[in-house]
């Protein structure tokens, strides 16, 4: 009998293939090169190694990579040949490797991770996670770099199709910081282990912004901020609040000013010019 998924928040409880994320047994990637794009300490001057996997656990109204993450472009590879990948990305020099949207590819991630010990990797997920299969990973992950999208719940609901993402969001977060301690550079200013959270600024959402910050420097002592304000108006958002437009730089700033009023001077503040589609990766099997 097909053993039964339940590695993210949907614990669907069906063989794999058949749940909500429609992904199978074997990894399925889409990309897997050097990424120059992410936080300085993660892409330094070499870049990320960064490992892009199909599939989602959550259906984002203004998703920017809908192409991999709802319709699952990729390639299905084996735990060998994902193994392979990891090898050649770090024989080409990069600093880490980057898992991009692991969370519903734990178990064969886990697997294809045996042994691995040439680079740290970031764990690069949207935040919606079991701490059961973070825990699993433990040892595995040196950092981890999820997404902290929402607080409430009618936010997350109307936006991701997860009512509850703040519910395991909280307990995946500190679950990763007991894990991985504070963060800690190497001696080229390169991320070697720790926490940094992710939020990216909708538009029309300064309150949920604000939350979400004001959680993080209350419950994450020691974790970095990674304020984002590359939202574009793309996926399926017709007619959705305010998701047409891009934020406005009032909004920016106000968000900005709570940042630092809550005393988060650790992590990185995103310009308002990342908001491009050019800084999106090309969905074409490269490294595959």
């Amino acid at each position: 009998m097909a053993e039964l998924c339940n590695l993210c928040p949907r614990r669907c409880g069906v063989p794999r293939g058949e749940g909500f994320c429609g992904m199978g047994d074997a990894p399925r990637i889409a990309r897997a090169a050097p990424h120059y794009d992410e936080e300085p300490v993660i892409s330094g001057a070499r870049g990320s190694g960064a490992v892009f996997f199909s599939g989602c656990a959550l259906r984002c109204r203004f998703c920017q990579n809908m192409e991999i993450s709802r319709e699952n472009f990729g390639k299905t590879v084996s735990v060998a040949r994902l193994r392979e990948i990891y090898h050649a990305l770090a024989d080409r020099g990069v600093h880490n490797l980057n898992l991009v949207n692991p969370t519903h590819w734990a178990g064969v991630i886990y697997d294809s991770l045996e042994g691995w010990n040439r680079l740290p990797v970031v764990w690069n997920s949207g935040g919606y996670e079991r701490v059961e299969t973070l825990r699993a990973m433990e040892g595995r992950v040196q950092v981890y770099l999820p997404d902290l999208k929402y607080v409430s719940p009618d936010l997350s609901a109307r936006y991701s199709g997860a009512r509850d993402y703040f519910e395991f969001a909280a307990p995946a977060l500190k679950e990763m910081l007991r894990q991985v301690g504070p963060v800690e550079l190497d001696s080229e200013g390169i991320i070697r282990s720790g926490l940094i959270v992710r939020h990216l600024i909708l538009p029309g959402q300064v309150e949920n912004s604000k939350q979400v910050l004001t959680w993080i420097a209350e419950n994450l002592p020691g974790a970095w901020v990674s304020l984002m304000a590359q939202y574009l108006p793309m996926g399926n958002i017709k007619g959705v609040d305010q998701l047409e437009r891009p934020i406005t730089q009032a909004e920016y700033d106000e968000v900005c000013e709570h940042m630092f009023d809550l005393g988060l001077e650790d992590g990185f503040v995103q310009e308002l010019e990342a908001s491009d589609a050019k800084y999106i990766p090309a969905w074409d099997l490269t490294g595959i």
